[in-house]
């Protein structure tokens, strides 16, 4: 698959203020995921390719609107791309930043053959490309 790097992804302008009712712990989960960055779902266009490089492994997600992607990447659940439904990321607890992808978080995707969501290792780069429309289709098939 050929592929261009069009540079790391990067959240939007939205900033957070501390909520109140939320732990500090909570708190500073959240600023420190926009001070790493990543990317909310829904502000990229379906046939977006992101590649996200974990502490283990490398995916790559060809996103096809709204929070469905095929996936691939890991040798046991995702070889070959499969249809997914991505949650978001979390930091290794239970509480879920939806339709997310942040560096230093936890990807969390539902896969057909699994009952429970598959988590992975943090997340290390998120990088959006630009695939060859061969390539592309080859993934959708």
């Amino acid at each position: 698959m050929e592929a261009s790097n069009t540079g790391s992804m990067a959240q939007g302008d939205l900033t957070f203020s501390p909520h109140p009712n939320l732990s500090d712990g909570i708190n500073h989960n959240i600023v420190q995921s926009e001070i790493e960055g990543g990317v909310f779902l829904e502000q990229l266009p379906p046939t977006t390719v992101l590649r996200i490089r974990t502490q283990h492994h490398d995916y790559t997600a060809v996103l096809l609107g709204s929070r469905n992607a095929l996936i691939s990447g890991h040798p046991q659940y995702c070889p070959e791309p499969v249809l997914v439904a991505i949650a978001g990321s979390t930091w290794g607890g239970s509480m879920l930043k939806l339709r997310f992808v942040g560096r230093g978080m936890h990807l969390e995707f539902h896969h057909p053959a699994y009952r429970t969501p598959i988590v992975t290792s943090p997340i290390q780069e998120i990088e959006q490309c630009v695939e060859t429309q061969d390539s592309l289709a080859g993934a959708l098939a």
